[in-house]
């Protein structure tokens, strides 16, 4: 089954293409200032004419469905339904968090937590068994300070993602480990997705919203005269 996996979540605008399970092609670039909106069609031309074969052989859309970058996740979103539509093909949504999991499974650590950076002092979070990816704390907007993840003292973690670098100045713990340099990516998705097709669980296209967690909010004016 030929797939087309779309990530928009973060600063890394990626497209992969597999086959069943083999990874035919990827195309992703971490980019400061957000380019999804110039480049992910273009990758997705990319991603096709790696993977030798035309947008009219793909067989199902799989989607990183957040949280991360409003703005991102809106054009990853649209994108993937605009192909499902034209395609007549089923959506698939992974959490992202899940592909920033994948992979460091099966490794030494008890727990992966990724950590999404958000405002100031707050990050996008989960915590993940080390060994099976399995979700032990849901995904959630988490305002840092110095007790946090102290519940997990004593166990070897590793924290990813680029909210890891402000985590690593606020807590102690001593047996964690932290990438911060990890954004979510397409070609960690097919393991999720096709277990998702497996279960027959696919997105109903029409009402399919990506995991925003938080209502948008946008910059307010301050009225005038406030100090």
């Amino acid at each position: 089954m030929k797939i087309l996996y779309l990530e928009t979540s973060s600063k890394n605008c990626s497209v992969a293409v597999s086959d069943g399970e083999k990874l035919l092609c990827l195309t992703e670039e971490v980019s400061e200032n957000y380019k999804q909106s110039e480049s992910l069609h273009t990758f997705v031309e990319w991603a096709l004419e790696g993977a030798g074969i035309s947008i009219k052989d793909i067989e199902a859309v799989s989607l990183g469905k957040g949280p991360g970058s409003y703005t991102g996740l809106r054009i990853g979103a649209a994108s993937a339904k605009g192909f499902c539509y034209g395609l007549k093909v089923p959506l698939i949504a992974v959490n992202s968090m899940e592909s920033m999991t994948e992979p460091f499974l099966g490794q030494e650590y008890d727990l992966i937590i990724p950590l999404i950076d958000a405002r100031r002092m707050e990050v996008y979070t989960a915590v993940y068994d080390g060994n099976t990816g399995e979700e032990l704390s849901a995904t959630e907007a988490k305002i840092l300070d110095e007790h946090s993840f102290q519940e997990y003292r004593g166990r070897k973690i590793l924290f990813v993602g680029d909210g890891a670098a402000k985590t690593r100045e606020i807590i102690q713990l001593p047996d964690a480990e932290f990438i911060p340099e990890i954004y979510p990516s397409a070609r960690y998705l097919i393991k999720r997705t096709l277990e998702k097709i497996s279960r027959k669980e696919t997105e109903d296209i029409a009402y399919f919203e990506p995991f925003y967690l938080k209502d948008f909010h946008g910059v307010k004016k301050k009225p005038s005269g406030s100090g």
